[in-house]
């Protein structure tokens, strides 16, 4: 039995999801799998939180003699080369730092205020 890593389409028109899973070569994309290790989500925003992976299960299938798919492959170098620890998912990214608007400076006038407010010495 040829055993292939590869994604299997869910979700909706303009909107797909992917599934990646251990499938036998001969099975239709979206057939029966023999395993879901990870998933795929082109449309979130966040790059960081497209992919989820069980890498421990990749690895023992890649071993047993599984082939990744072109993509999947790519998918999984990407997940390597970045080592997140037990977790097995890429760290959140920071929200970007907002500068703060300059506070403005005071005005000749203001200096002039506060002599006409303070009481007069006699």
């Amino acid at each position: 039995m040829a055993v292939r890593i590869r994604m299997k389409k869910l979700g909706r028109t303009h909107r797909p999801f992917y599934r990646i899973c251990i499938m036998d070569a001969r099975k239709p994309r979206d057939g029966e799998a023999i395993e879901e290790v990870g998933t795929y989500d082109p449309m979130k925003m966040d790059k960081s939180q497209r992919v989820t992976l069980k890498m421990d299960r990749i690895d023992h299938w890649i071993s047993v003699g599984a082939q990744p798919s072109e993509k999947v492959a790519v998918l999984i170098r990407k997940f390597k080369d970045n080592d997140w620890g037990e977790t097995k998912s890429p760290p959140p990214m920071e929200a970007p730092k907002v500068k703060k608007a300059p506070e403005p400076e005071a005005s000749e006038d203001a200096p002039a205020e506060e002599e006409a407010e303070a009481p007069a010495e006699s």
